[in-house]
């Protein structure tokens, strides 16, 4: 019974946030009224993950870039330029291991799961796996190359899947153009969406700063396993897109 309740009440409060990103047409509920499911606030909770990491890549691990690849191409060049403080070689890793990660997941297909509705759940445990492996190196006193590689996999997965779902101003990791909507667009429910986006990427870079910054990277790496563990379970139980599935056991 007490898992139930709690299953069921963790269940409400996503309903109630998905409501809140994507509002029920008429005002009506029920899951025919949310196109993506419980999934809006599943994907903030993935773009505060966006910047936990990137925290950890750019302030622990030679000033690069594993989620944001805008950044990353900028800081390619400035190391290219003549920088020394720049690492062109990490750069360049994660950049290639963020396009391994986007297009091993863009030839993935679940039959029966449109889009990457199937695969949200799987793909976001793998790069669960991929982040407790860089906890592993970490703790391990492992290369930071080899960090930088296992992270920015992990973002290619977590980008490829997002981008096949195509959900509204919830990229989880671009906020450029995020910005530029809540600027440009009237108000109304996507500047909400913006909004909230901006906020869990810059709470998600804030908190993995002060984590890296204060105790190592491995505490800001914990962290970002601890969501990504949590998100892909609701995924694989059903509680992410498509038809809504009780979130509780």
């Amino acid at each position: 019974m007490g898992s139930d309740h709690a299953g069921n009440d963790r269940g409400g409060i996503l309903r109630a946030l998905a409501d809140r990103l994507f509002p029920p047409a008429g005002g009506g509920g029920g899951a025919a009224a949310r196109p993506h499911g419980l999934l809006p606030p599943l994907l903030v909770v993935l773009t505060f993950v966006s910047g936990l990491v990137d925290a950890v890549s750019y302030l622990g691990l030679d000033h690069v870039f594993v989620a944001n690849m805008t950044g990353n191409v900028a800081l390619l060049g400035f190391a290219l330029a003549g920088d020394r403080e720049l690492s062109g070689a990490a750069s360049i890793l994660a950049l290639a291991a963020f396009l391994l990660g986007a297009w091993a997941a863009g030839r993935l297909r679940r039959s029966g799961a449109g889009g990457g509705r199937g695969l949200f759940g799987p793909l976001v445990a793998v790069q669960a796996v991929l982040v407790a492996g860089a906890l592993a190196v970490s703790v391990t006193g492992g290369g930071q190359l080899l960090l930088v590689g296992l992270l920015a996999l992990g973002m290619g997965l977590q980008n490829a899947v997002v981008h096949r779902l195509s959900v509204p101003d919830l990229t989880t990791t671009v906020v450029t153009r995020t910005l530029t909507g809540l600027a440009v667009d009237p108000w109304g429910p996507p500047s909400v969406r913006r909004v909230v986006s901006v906020v869990a990427l810059l709470c998600g870079a804030l908190c993995g700063g002060l984590l890296t910054l204060n105790h190592g990277s491995r505490w800001a790496l914990l962290a970002a396993l601890v969501l990504l563990a949590w998100v892909a379970a609701l995924g694989l139980r059903g509680a992410g897109p498509g038809p809504e599935q009780p979130a509780g056991p």
